[in-house]
């Protein structure tokens, strides 16, 4: 069955490049980020890797975990790290799982349940799993986004979502298209216009189901 918006994640038990951990409890009552790739040592995914080792202190002033899964073992994992570091020119503090059995691939539903590795397999056998799912405190699916393999994700819009959903979730509001934070947010059509004044104090108009006000906080 497919993952959607407010599902919660599954829970599963793995190793990974820094031991063994279980999901639920690894992410604890922070925000987590789980970005995932079809094989290790490919040119995409290694620029990916690195761009995430780069943003460390973004993901630590957001409270926010990250994790990599890619279809392959703990000790490729390893050794693949030496080439992210080179080329992202950041070290790479966050844990990847090992997925060669497939299992947390198929749970987050980026293979089907009858896939498996042939021998001698290429990116092209585990394609799909380039998925980035972004998962709130209450083990919760707040966003979720598939690529191509040929598509190196922009981990810059990857932080203004995370930054969206995390203003959102705090003070009750929407954000507009391009929004970025210290932007005017947009308030819910379901409050009224008295308890939007009392709520956020001024705010404009634009239509009437579009008011919007200065961002709280």
């Amino acid at each position: 069955m497919a993952l959607r918006i407010n599902d919660t994640v599954p829970n599963f038990t793995a190793q990974t490049s820094q031991g063994e951990i279980t999901f639920h409890d690894w992410i604890g009552d922070q925000w987590a980020i789980l970005f995932s790739h079809p094989k290790d040592f490919t040119p995409v995914c290694t620029t990916e890797f690195g761009a995430v080792a780069q943003l460390a202190e973004e993901w630590e002033k957001r409270n926010t975990k990250v994790i990599g899964v890619s279809v392959d073992g703990v000790e490729d994992h390893k050794k693949w790290i030496g080439d992210i570091e080179l080329v992202g020119g950041a070290s790479v503090g966050f844990p990847i799982l090992a997925d060669n059995g497939l299992e947390i691939s198929k749970a987050f539903d980026m293979l089907p349940a009858e896939a498996y590795l042939p021998d001698g397999r290429t990116p092209a056998d585990s394609a799909t799993v380039r998925s980035v799912f972004i998962i709130g405190p209450d083990k919760n699916i707040k966003l979720s986004m598939t690529y191509p393999m040929t598509v190196g994700r922009n981990f810059g819009e990857i932080v203004r979502a995370l930054d969206a959903l995390q203003t959102s979730a705090k003070h009750g509001v929407a954000t507009p298209a391009n929004w970025t934070t210290g932007q005017d947010v947009i308030i819910p059509a379901t409050v009224s216009d008295d308890d939007a004044k009392a709520k956020f104090g001024d705010f404009k108009k634009v239509l009437p189901y579009l008011r919007t006000t200065k961002q709280p906080g």
